[in-house]
């Protein structure tokens, strides 16, 4: 594994890690759930993602089983949030912030596979999105609650931005590593800027 490949791991896991806490720290503050609740909901928004992007690819067994440090970052932010969930409640922005981070690496991953695998630029676009909301948008469906993705501050939009840089990035034959960072600090800004002035992409006019 080249240097490359290792900085491109790290994003991954530290996407992982910011979902768990995220997922976890939801779980505790929307469902009346024990620790196994936690953790699953912790570790179903930190992995989902990932887990359908592969499943829409072909490639199997999904990453999360092929190499355990996937499943242990999970377990480890999930837990974090388990046993630090009353002082976590008061970092909002942090929880928020983790969320952002973690929806603009997995973006730039999510594109990345889909280009590793023959996918075109647009598919590959699709697959990142895919990536960064999938996990929230299960975690959100278990607890019953409306997906984020679909209703809250910006989120599919810096999602998608992210991605599409990340393509732009791999067919400019730009150096990966920085550029991809780049993109992925786009997203994250874009993101905070949406939580930060509460804006929403737009909605229908109400016809009440």
């Amino acid at each position: 594994m080249d240097s490359g490949d290792i900085a491109l791991l790290i994003l991954d896991l530290v996407g992982t890690f910011a979902f768990a806490i995220n997922g976890a720290m939801t779980a505790i503050k929307y469902a009346r759930v024990d620790i196994v609740g936690v953790l699953t909901l912790g570790m179903v928004t930190a992995l989902g993602g990932g887990f359908i992007r592969d499943i829409l690819i072909d490639d199997l067994p999904p990453t999360t089983f092929q190499d355990w440090r996937y499943l242990l970052t999970a377990a480890i932010g999930s837990l974090i949030a388990f046993f630090l969930g009353r002082r976590l409640e008061k970092l909002a922005k942090t929880i928020n912030m983790l969320d952002a981070v973690g929806m603009s690496l997995f973006a730039v991953t999510g594109t990345l596979k889909g280009l590793e695998f023959g996918l075109g630029a647009t598919q590959s676009i699709i697959l990142g999105i895919i990536t960064a909301a999938g996990g929230g948008t299960l975690r959100d469906i278990m607890i019953q609650r409306i997906p984020a993705v679909l209703h809250t501050e910006l989120y599919a939009i810096p999602a998608a931005v992210t991605a599409a840089l990340t393509a732009i990035v791999v067919s400019a034959d730009l150096h990966l590593v920085p550029w991809v960072v780049v993109a992925a600090a786009i997203g994250f800004a874009i993101r905070m800027l949406g939580i930060h002035y509460d804006l929403h992409a737009p909605k229908p006019l109400n016809t009440d």
